[in-house]
């Protein structure tokens, strides 16, 4: 079971997160949902060993944008929606036990591909393969277009925290609330060309591997065995096993998959260009804006990836907001590792939204 401890709440509108122990009833109404009605949501999120579910439904595909999107769903499909976001080298399978626990609460439960994973194509073979931040929020953004979704909850970790967190900063209008893996993760260019300390630098290593010709190469070669040996590193205490693991591999094979990889770490050292279209938006991300949404935060005891502090971020944050520890060896797939505790942070921020 997991076991979640509160190690900071801060108060900003004179009230306070529910805990883990009880709920308000919240009443929902979200997207293009035509009625009002109310939506319970439960106190407690039951408990789940993880890994007790190995598969999703029929994936989905729909054109959004310059994508089309392939994702998963889970229902009611009248219910309110919450969008789940992975991560790299993760995929949607890091939310396979999170959905079901979700979608019994009442929860429409969305989780796509980003680009460059799994079933996600492009739709012209002309479009650009960039992976650079504000163009993955520009995706979500059009996705949540396609499926006429105007106001979701925006749960995620690593490249999926960030993706919640650039869109809830940019279009916090369409932001209900959101979970977030490790907390502010919006950066920019000119931060990432500054240099860090030996040992900071030193965790980032296989972004300046993909920095070179080799690295690239040895990516797209043993890609397969290059994310495991991330997931090792980055989850040290978490015994996946291969049947495990290799669900997730499946989605590395996409075709696009390698340029999108190389390019966003390539981008954020200053290395890689984006597109001028996303200018503007880069251009407001690198003054680090805040983000008003009501939010928590999570933080597994045993992340072996960087991550920041949670003091370093927590003043991001300037609506309700609250950030947990878990406990229990959980490291940097939280969501997998810890799916009862990642539900029950979407169940509570929902309560407060």
């Amino acid at each position: 079971m997991d076991t979640i401890r509160i190690v900071d709440e801060i108060n900003r509108d004179r009230r306070h997160f529910v805990g883990s122990a009880a709920m308000a009833v919240a009443a929902t109404q979200l997207g293009m949902i035509g009625t009002a009605a109310a939506q319970r949501t439960e106190a407690k999120v039951p408990a789940i060993k993880p890994g007790t579910n190995t598969f999703f439904g029929p994936l989905k595909q729909i054109d959004a944008g310059v994508l089309n999107v392939g994702y998963a769903e889970a229902s009611p499909a009248n219910g309110p929606v919450v969008i789940l976001l992975h991560g790299w080298p993760y995929d949607i399978y890091s939310f396979v036990d999170v959905a079901p626990l979700l979608a019994s609460a009442g929860y429409r439960t969305i989780i796509p591909y980003l680009r460059g994973y799994g079933t996600t194509r492009f739709l012209s073979n002309e479009t650009v393969r960039n992976g650079q931040p504000a163009a993955l929020a520009v995706d979500l953004k059009d996705f949540l277009d396609a499926l006429k979704i105007e106001k979701p909850i925006l749960a995620g970790f690593d490249w999926g925290a960030r993706n919640a967190n650039i869109f809830a900063a940019l279009w916090p209008e369409r932001t209900r609330a959101m979970v977030s893996v490790s907390g502010y993760l919006i950066g920019n260019q000119e931060a990432g060309k500054m240099p860090l300390p030996p040992q900071a630098e030193y965790e980032w290593w296989y972004q300046f591997y993909f920095a070179t010709d080799r690295g690239r190469a040895g990516y797209d070669k043993y890609r397969r065995e290059f994310s495991k040996l991330i997931w090792q590193i980055a989850s040290p205490k978490w015994n996946f096993d291969d049947a495990t693991f290799n669900r997730s591999a499946a989605a590395f094979d996409n075709p696009d998959h390698v340029d999108i990889v190389i390019h966003n770490y390539r981008w954020r050292l200053g290395l890689a260009k984006g597109e001028p279209k996303f200018d503007d938006l880069e251009n407001r991300l690198a003054a680090g804006p805040v983000i008003t949404v009501p939010t928590i935060t999570l933080e597994g005891d045993a992340n072996g990836a960087p991550h920041p502090d949670p003091s370093a971020y927590a003043a991001k944050f300037t609506g309700k907001y609250a950030h947990r520890n878990i406990t229990g060896g959980i490291g940097h797939n939280l969501p997998q590792e810890a799916p009862q505790a990642f539900a029950q942070a979407v169940l509570d921020v929902a309560a407060e939204s």
